[in-house]
């Protein structure tokens, strides 16, 4: 069991990692994206149905038409290292983060 890391200047510090976003809630602003350097999440098309469509890949991408909104998804979790950074930058507060201890049990 992990219990906690400590950090240059001695502090105790536990790794929280991105396991899940929110869909309903998440509007797609792409902030978390932003400052995430493992590339864990990526912008994703939504359709009218709510159905998920693939990655968005570029500015004209319009899904075939099918484009209701986009969503940021997680889509690598295994990359994620804790540092939080994208909860930090989120303003609907729509990503799930479980700590280390959690996921060794």
């Amino acid at each position: 069991m992990i219990s906690s890391f400590v950090t240059r200047d001695g502090s105790r510090w536990m790794p929280k990692y991105l396991s899940a976003i929110d869909g309903a809630t998440c509007i797609g602003c792409g902030r978390c994206f932003k400052v995430c350097s493992r590339e864990v999440m990526h912008l994703h098309g939504i359709d009218d149905v709510g159905e998920i469509l693939r990655p968005f890949d570029g500015e004209e991408d319009d899904f075939g038409g099918e484009l209701n909104r986009m969503i940021m998804v997680v889509d690598f979790r295994g990359r994620c290292i804790g540092c939080g950074a994208c909860a930090r930058v989120c303003p609907r507060d729509c990503q799930t983060h479980v700590a280390a201890d959690i996921l060794a049990a």
